[in-house]
């Protein structure tokens, strides 16, 4: 089962996020859970929140991702930028547990000159704080690009923070593929290679969402600009292995390709279209 989608807005509500999933051909999505730059999320609609359950628990749909803001940084060398990653957190978490059984996704942090292990035991104390055994939600580290100080562009930093969290099966990988590409993992021409060494490293069972992105840059630059599906440097053919692979299958995979609603909707097509399922 191929799970396909992209980033929608939240700004109608969680059900109407659904609904124009399903009219440009998807089956999952992704949202922020608020202004990806910061600031208060908006009141959660608990009767919304169960509309779109319900179209889950219809099978209309797959596992969707509420995706941080991108200012959240539990490793930050500010301890008010630290605490503003925790409220976050700890905020979204509770709100999430109104669609239960879905994903929460966040970009590690960059360590800001403290150093690689002082980043990763930041992180980790801030899950540790954040999570409890009870919730309903699997939170995602996604893999990075290794730009500047950023933590997570290797598989072993984020095995490193997954070792350091206590409730384990609260936590999972999301894979960005133009984050990897240019994290120097060649999943163009060695794509069994790279998930070998993923499930080595991590383990498959941990990798429970893919960002679907093509990259402007060649393979190592770690500089992280996504390109739109087949105008980069992974290209289409390589986007179809990592869709259609195998060990891949039943896990959401989004599209966060430079496009509005139209362009996404194209790329979802011709996703299907190559893999051979109806659109």
């Amino acid at each position: 089962m191929v799970y396909l989608g992209c980033h929608l807005s939240s700004t109608k509500g969680f059900y109407a996020m659904g609904e124009t999933a399903q009219q440009i051909g998807a089956d999952t999505f992704q949202f922020f859970t608020r202004n990806p730059r910061g600031g208060k999320a908006k009141p959660m609609d608990e009767q919304d929140a169960a509309k779109l359950s319900q179209l889950q628990m219809q099978g209309i749909l797959g596992p969707v991702i509420a995706h941080a803001p991108y200012t959240i940084n539990p490793c930050s060398a500010e301890a008010r930028t630290r605490e503003f990653a925790l409220q976050t957190m700890e905020d979204d978490l509770a709100r999430l547990e109104h669609l239960p059984g879905n994903y929460y996704n966040f970009h590690p942090g960059s360590h800001v000159g403290q150093g690689t292990q002082i980043g990763i035991r930041l992180i980790a104390e801030a899950l540790n704080t954040v999570l409890t055994q009870q919730g309903n939600t699997v939170v995602l580290l996604e893999t990075m690009a290794g730009k500047g100080s950023e933590i997570g562009g290797s598989f072993e930093e984020l095995r490193e923070i997954l070792d350091r969290v206590e409730h384990a099966h609260r936590m999972g990988v999301c894979l960005d593929t133009c984050h990897v590409h240019d994290g120097g993992y060649d999943i163009v021409h060695d794509l069994d290679g790279v998930l070998t060494e993923f499930d080595k490293v991590i383990g498959l069972d941990r990798l429970k969402a893919l960002h679907i992105n093509d990259s402007m840059n060649i393979r190592g630059a770690r500089k992280d600009r996504h390109e739109k599906l087949g105008q980069g440097h992974i290209g289409l053919d390589a986007m179809v292995r990592i869709v259609t692979h195998p060990a891949l299958q039943g896990r959401p995979m989004v599209l966060e390709t430079p496009n509005e609603l139209d362009g996404y909707e194209q790329e979802i097509r011709l996703l299907r279209e190559r893999i051979g399922e109806n659109v």
